[in-house]
């Protein structure tokens, strides 16, 4: 993960807005563009479909996910809240600034007459893994509600059960739903069955409630055991394409424009494996791809005996596998016409992607173009019209820190909120920036203040960020899947870095001494000739 975050970290700089709550954040300096960059985008939090327990009347009613974050956090007016009788939290203006851990997390703890608001509950479950553990965090939860409302006690008064049984369980609707992977640990899956057992348990109208929350539970966790188990199948039969070639020269007979003609076809595919692959990122990865130890707790570090961003790293290495697969079908034609053709292609690919949103797949096909294997190519480059890829360029521009490419994310996501229909609802976003954008925020911002309490302020802004995603994640793909095409995109076989400049080489002659003498030792080991 140091690795990944090394490479990931380089070349962009976060959003000066994305640190408005920390006065302490230096300014960094310039942008270089990689050509390994590893970067793509996202959509806002999941619309929880609420319990149908009986009396839902008494459940909380919260306005929409997207509409309760504002520039000034959570407001405790809007909602029915707790005073500070429980201690431990500041407020200023009425906005929650900080607290204690302790504090915190009694205050996401329901009661008979008090429910956390949304906003609350997602943020604290988002960043409290800073501190510790979900399994952790779910004990202390079940441990203050079984005492606090005596659920333990042998003649459960059912009166009480009513009352709070339905708040009980939509907190726990909304943990399991909003961050379900947090319940493939058994430790949370056991302390959840526990608490739901005891609601379940004290009045028959619950259990098919508890039920229908464990049942869409492991949904959940099946549908991406299954997502997981097809990446690895398709990553052990991944290989490189010079070997394909000088094995069985004839399994590799087709080229892009050969299995998708339409570029216009070729992006809505793209925005398919896209859609799907976002889809399966849990808000917490965003999190936990930055765990450092708290200072605060006894030398431990979070999550540092099991891999917890595994999706997020997963939709990165999609990034850079089409990064390299426009470079190895731009490089593979003999015939300097068909290359220019093929690049032309790749920009009208480029050119769809963006009107359809989708940032991502554009910034990839850019950045393979770019990869000094193809842009030496200038004899091929002097055949192609290039004012359509210039105009290109000039959109997802690094300068002024993306000035032109956040001003275009920004119209899309505009786009969004009033669309009528999924096609306008696609916002697909530069996936490395919106990681980077994270991590400075994270970076630039204590997580506890002198006092030792944590920084909510800067939570809210992290929620922020991340709710978004959320948002645009949940995006139904509207175009028709074409397998054919999917299926060449995720495993044909590409050139590893070597291998494209063997074939740069071969396409056009090398320049100058460095050149011929890589040359020379490229062919001498890939191809074993002199």
């Amino acid at each position: 993960m140091a690795k990944f975050l090394a490479e990931l970290l380089g070349c962009v700089l976060p959003d000066k807005g994305a640190s408005s709550a920390c006065e302490s954040r230096q300014s960094r300096g310039g942008v270089k563009q990689s050509t390994k960059q590893k970067t793509v985008l996202f959509r806002a939090l999941a619309k929880e479909k609420p319990l149908t327990a009986h009396k839902q009347e008494r459940m909380p009613q919260t306005p929409p996910f997207a509409a309760m974050f504002d520039s000034s956090g959570y407001n405790r007016n809007l909602y029915q809240s707790k005073e500070d009788s429980c201690g431990g939290l500041y407020y200023h203006d009425n906005n929650l600034l900080s607290g204690s851990l302790e504090a915190l997390i009694q205050h996401l703890v329901p009661n008979v007459d008090y429910y956390p608001d949304r906003t609350y509950i997602f943020t604290f479950l988002l960043s409290s893994r800073l501190f510790m553990h979900p399994y952790e965090l779910m004990a202390k939860v079940c441990h203050l509600c079984i005492e606090q409302q005596r659920l333990s006690e042998p003649g459960l008064d059912k009166n009480r059960i009513r009352k709070i049984a339905p708040k009980i369980l939509q907190l726990l609707t909304e943990w399991t739903e909003t961050f379900p992977y947090d319940f493939r640990d058994e430790r949370m899956m056991r302390n959840l069955k526990e608490l739901a057992q005891r609601i379940a348990s004290g009045d028959e109208m619950y259990r098919k409630n508890v039920q229908q929350l464990l049942q869409n539970l492991l949904r959940k966790l099946a549908t991406v055991s299954q997502y997981e188990e097809v990446l690895a199948k398709i990553n052990a039969t991944s290989t490189d394409r010079l070997t394909v070639l000088k094995t069985k020269p004839q399994s590799i007979q087709r080229d892009i424009i050969t299995v998708c003609n339409d570029p216009y076809a070729l992006a809505q595919q793209l925005t398919h494996i896209e859609l799907e692959r976002l889809n399966y990122i849990g808000p917490e990865e965003f999190v936990q791809a930055f765990v450092q130890k708290d200072p605060l707790d006894n030398d431990k570090s979070c999550y540092g005996d099991r891999k917890k961003t595994r999706n997020l790293e997963a939709y990165v290495e999609w990034f850079n596998r089409l990064s390299y697969l426009v470079a190895t079908e731009i490089c593979m034609p003999v015939k300097k016409k068909h290359r220019a053709r093929v690049i032309e292609y790749f920009i009208d690919v480029a050119r769809e992607c963006f009107n359809i949103g989708n940032f991502n797949s554009l910034m990839a096909i850019i950045s393979g173009m770019n990869m000094s294997p193809v842009s030496r190519l200038k004899k091929t480059w002097a055949k192609v019209k290039t004012a359509k890829f210039d105009i290109l360029e000039h959109q997802m521009d690094p300068s002024s820190n993306f000035y032109n490419y956040r001003t275009a994310l920004r119209g899309a996501a505009q786009r969004s909120l009033t669309a009528h229909s999924n096609r306008e609802k696609i916002v697909i976003p530069f996936f490395s920036l919106l990681i980077k954008d994270i991590y400075f925020l994270n970076e630039g911002c204590a997580n506890r203040l002198p006092n030792g309490h944590i920084n909510f302020e800067k939570f809210w802004e992290l929620a922020k960020q991340v709710s978004e995603f959320m948002t645009w994640k949940q995006v139904e793909c509207p175009f028709e899947r074409d397998r054919k095409i999917l299926q060449y995109l995720l495993t044909i076989p590409v050139f590893s870095d070597d291998a494209l400049y063997l074939a740069s080489y071969e396409s056009e002659s090398p320049e100058n001494h460095i050149e011929k003498d890589r040359w020379k030792t490229l062919r001498s080991t890939l191809l074993g000739r002199v």
